[in-house]
């Protein structure tokens, strides 16, 4: 799609004023490219197509929308504010879906499920993130009462939208997101927790677990609290709050989630409660959404609105409240101009037309203030910028309301006979991953990861990139310290403060996020929300070696401080992580693999496993993390080559296992392999000896084995009266799964009550 430029509009070059870095995110996931793959946009063509299109919504409302496209194109390519990326990818083109935040519905019936599934993938394409709460469906083991069978719970289904979404990639330049959000009080709250224990699985969602003040307050008392079967809405089941919350901690200590939501204080802040609860956000918690709404977000960069004043950089409230001014406009013009991909999302979104006005670069502007970000002057200055954000903010959501008119449902809402409002919500702090980096700026309100890291981008951008702060290196060359050398050595650390070649004053101003304690993330996070309409997203980073009870301790004032939600992640606890201060050695091989060397005593499980010749026992023992450290398996009285089998398989398993390789993917390689003698058994079919063992890794990982040396009968035990009557073959072709002869390897069938193979002659009765 052309847009046609009005000849008296003058849009200034500044391809030139892009950073390296900037320029490689660009060409990787924002510039238009033809039929070819060819990129035909440059950045000053990016920014024009997005100022102009925007713009055109104010021509609707009878207003100079050339003006508007003159100033937001200056404030775009000055980097005082800049949208969310399907703005900047979308807008102008033919596929013009600009927002980033949707959640969508899922009730209790197959249709919903799928209809969400289908939903999702218009989304995902059209370079959206999305939410899902799957707190409505019914657990696992319930009654399907239309078909007599037996329900399998939302972890399953969450399996699919995984599954959906790893085939889906966003307009071509986006990798799917998902939220999944589960009350605490749904019957299946301790088999979600623990569904991403292994990294690699649901690898396409994030997981948040909806805390409530009942929970807390339980919590708080060391008391019980109520599991509800949300298709009955009937109390199953008991549990000590203690019980679930330390699941919780354990399994972010081990890898950063699930993440806790605090529902009661989303909905508290919930602008039209007469729509309905809010149950989910999106993929990054910080915009919670009614089901079908979407959000479009902006980020105002926090550097661009300081001057100076008596020899130091103070905030210029003035310029700020100039650009919100502009930011409010901007994004209300976004809902007018967007393509939505479904129409029930474009109806909610119209008709509460929420904007997300949030900001970036908050560390670097305490930097430039002189201001540590690790002291109280910090929280101060968040709460003062955000409050005044904040408040202009409403008041040009205000003021346009009087021109353009108020949100469809504000009759609804809590503004009705009080305060006329455009934009039901204004405020939100996102995480704002690439746009930071195209502004040449610190993420949001983080901290800096590193002064100076590389950033593990190759799968979503096809590279890896090397950054230094820029400011930090002005300030290097301007005090005399600096070399290639150091740049190369912060690189290869997560903090400067022990490196001595760097003066005191400018270590204190360039903490990183390892240097700072959790309580003050908190705080930080805690003093942005107390302005924020909706939530804020902050990761609360721990070192490597930060215990289980810091993290408690983390969770429990973010509740106290009325955070809306809480994401933590323990230094080196996932194998892959996008900031790494880690050298890279391109060209080089990579070192081999040792394995672990194993220690004195371990701990585990023994599992026994049905199969179509006899009991298996698999032994699965764990290391001090309780992820799975080795495995034995040995078929009953067995001997020859069967035991040498097992034990084979096992040591190779444990090999693996030791030395770092995922449970998953072994656990992928021996699920389905087939032998002459598959078995249906209780709780699901055996292809084999290796399936069996699969199975087993698979039940260990999902914590559905306790975790000292007992023996657990699942897929053990008999089958039904009619499969007793039945040989293990035929009960398996009868399934239709005809099992191959153990003579030619052809498919056997049953003949006259007999196992038979047509192709060879080979035959088993009874």
């Amino acid at each position: 799609m052309k847009i046609k430029i009005p000849s008296n509009l003058k849009f200034k070059n500044i391809d030139n004023k892009i950073s390296e870095n900037g320029l490689k995110v660009l060409e990787s996931r924002y510039l238009m490219r033809d039929g070819r793959g060819r990129i035909i946009e440059t950045p000053t063509q990016l920014f024009t197509r997005v100022a102009v299109d925007i713009a055109l919504a104010s021509k609707e409302y009878g207003e100079d929308w050339e003006k508007d496209a003159q100033e937001f194109y200056n404030m775009l390519t000055s980097f005082e504010f800049i949208p969310n990326s399907p703005t900047l990818m979308n807008a102008g083109t033919e596929m013009g879906q600009l927002s980033a935040c949707f959640v969508l519905p899922i009730e209790d019936d197959m249709a919903s499920i799928f209809e969400a599934v289908k939903n999702t993938a218009l989304v995902h394409k059209s370079g959206g993130g999305t939410g899902f709460s799957f707190s409505r469906l019914r657990p696992a083991g319930d009654i399907v009462k239309t078909t007599g069978g037996i329900a399998s719970g939302p972890v399953s289904f969450m399996r699919v939208f995984d599954q959906a979404t790893e085939t889906i990639k966003q307009g071509g330049k986006r990798r799917g997101a998902n939220m999944g959000v589960l009350s605490v009080h749904h019957p299946d709250i301790m088999e979600f927790i623990t569904c991403k224990r292994v990294e690699g699985e649901f690898s396409n969602f994030n997981i948040s677990v909806g805390l409530t003040k009942e929970f807390m307050e339980a919590l708080r008392k060391d008391h019980e609290y109520e599991l509800i079967n949300p298709r009955s809405r009937k109390v199953v089941k008991k549990l000590k709050a203690s019980e679930v919350f330390n699941k919780i901690v354990k399994m972010a200590w081990l890898n950063g989630e699930p993440g806790v939501l605090f529902m009661d204080k989303i909905n508290e802040a919930n602008p039209t409660p007469e729509l309905g609860e809010i149950e989910a956000t999106n993929p990054c918690g910080e915009q919670p959404l009614l089901p079908f709404e979407s959000c479009n977000l902006g980020h105002i960069n926090l550097t661009k609105v300081l001057k100076g004043e008596d020899g130091r950089a103070v905030i210029d409230f003035e310029k700020l409240d100039q650009i919100v001014a502009k930011a409010v406009k901007f994004l209300d013009n976004v809902i007018d101009r967007n393509r939505y991909p479904i129409p029930e999302i474009e109806q909610m979104t119209k008709g509460n037309r929420k904007i997300g006005l949030g900001i970036t670069g908050f560390h670097e502007m305490l930097i430039k203030m002189g201001v540590s970000y690790n002291s109280k002057a910090a929280i101060k200055i968040a709460e003062r910028v955000m409050r005044f954000i904040q408040q202009r903010g409403k008041h040009y959501s205000t003021q346009l309301a009087k021109s353009r008119g108020n949100f469809p449902n504000w009759e609804k809402s809590i503004f009705a006979g009080k305060t006329p409002m455009r934009n039901a919500t204004v405020t939100t702090i996102a995480p704002t991953g690439t746009t930071s980096i195209i502004a040449n700026t610190s993420q949001g309100i983080e901290p800096l990861f590193s002064v100076a890291y590389h950033r593990n981008v190759k799968q979503s951008l096809g590279k890896h990139l090397f950054e230094v702060n820029s400011l930090f290196l002005e300030m290097a060359k301007r005090h005399g310290f600096y070399s290639k050398e150091l740049m190369e050595k912060i690189a290869q650390k997560p903090s400067i403060q022990d490196i001595d070649e760097i003066p005191k004053r400018v270590r204190e101003l360039f903490v990183t996020a390892h240097d700072i304690p959790p309580e003050q993330h908190i705080r930080i996070q805690a003093a942005f929300q107390k302005y924020t309409d909706n939530a804020v997203s902050k990761t609360v980073n721990f070192p490597n070696n930060a215990t289980k009870e810091d993290i408690r301790k983390v969770y429990l004032l973010a509740y106290e401080l009325g955070c809306k939600g809480v994401t933590v992640y323990r230094d080196g606890s996932r194998k892959f992580q996008i900031l790494s201060t880690k050298k890279l050695e391109y060209g080089k091989p990579e070192l081999p693999l040792v394995p672990k060397k194993r220690p004195l005593i371990t701990r585990g499980a023994t599992i026994e496993m049905r199969t179509g010749c006899d009991s298996l026992y698999v032994t699965i023992n764990e290391d001090e993390e309780g992820k799975p450290f080795e495995t034995f398996a040995q078929m009953g009285k067995s001997g020859g080559c069967i035991a040498s089998f097992t034990e084979a398989i096992g040591r190779l398993i444990s090999l693996a296992l030791r030395s770092g390789i995922e449970p998953r993917f072994i656990i992928k390689q021996l699920r389905g392999i087939r032998c002459p003698r598959p078995i249906v058994a209780v709780g699901g079919t055996v292809t084999s000896c290796a399936d069996a063992i699969g199975k087993a890794l698979e039940m260990f990982i999902k914590g559905e084995a306790n975790a000292k040396q007992t023996k657990i009968h699942t897929f053990s035990g008999k089958g039904s009266e009619e499969s007793e009557k039945k040989s293990p073959q035929e009960t398996i072709i009868k399934n239709g799964l005809a099992p191959e002869c153990p003579e030619c390897g052809a498919m056997l069938s049953i003949v006259e009550g007999c196992i038979v193979c047509r192709n060879c002659g080979y035959s088993q009765c009874g």
